[in-house]
């Protein structure tokens, strides 16, 4: 495996847990990428609350799995070379971490340290208004290199279930880091 195709997976815990569960098992259908997971405290609550998976489920998708205190993890170093990080869903809590470099977790500081190498870091913030507050944040992590994906459904494709839905937005954020399912239906005009 190369380094250029390691994909480091964080879950928090907005709604939403099954865009970075369905990343995963997206993912493991690529044997050239190697998955890297985190999932938040809330996360795990979210997750029971959301899915019929259990969170050792949804650990055993992953290739490795961190605890999301440990920030002596390999992902919180710059060293190790990934192809980018995928925080999915993302919280406003881990949003304004990253944004302010307030590395407190070990998702906040690998997303930092993704932000410092210059390599991809995709954001599915999950929150519904959002107030200025919110926008700021969003723009903050943006200035420092983040792309802002919240998972806004497209209909061009004629989504038949929910499924449909969150693979379609999985699939495009996931083609940030060159990986290409080949599921995600593509706009043929009109």
């Amino acid at each position: 495996m190369t380094a250029a195709r390691r994909v480091i997976i964080a879950i928090t815990g907005a709604s939403g847990a099954v865009y970075g569960i369905r990343a995963l098992e997206m993912l493991r259908q690529s044997d050239d990428v190697e998955t890297h997971l985190v999932i938040s405290t809330s996360a795990k609550i979210t997750i029971g609350l959301e899915t019929d998976m259990t969170v050792a489920e949804v650990e055993a998708l992953a290739d490795t799995v961190y605890g999301s205190r440990d920030i002596a993890a390999t992902i919180s170093s710059g060293s190790v070379r990934t192809a980018g990080m995928l925080v999915a869903p993302c919280s406003i809590k881990t949003l304004s971490a990253i944004a302010t470099s307030h590395s407190a977790d070990l998702i906040s500081r690998a997303a930092d340290v993704t932000l410092k190498e210059r390599r991809p870091l995709v954001l599915m913030v999950r929150e519904t208004p959002f107030h200025r507050g919110h926008l700021r944040l969003m723009d903050q992590a943006a200035e420092a290199g983040a792309v802002i994906y919240p998972p806004v459904p497209a209909f061009y494709n004629r989504p038949a279930t929910i499924d449909d839905l969150v693979d379609h937005s999985v699939g495009r954020a996931l083609e940030t880091f060159g990986v290409d399912i080949g599921s995600v239906k593509r706009w043929q005009g009109g």
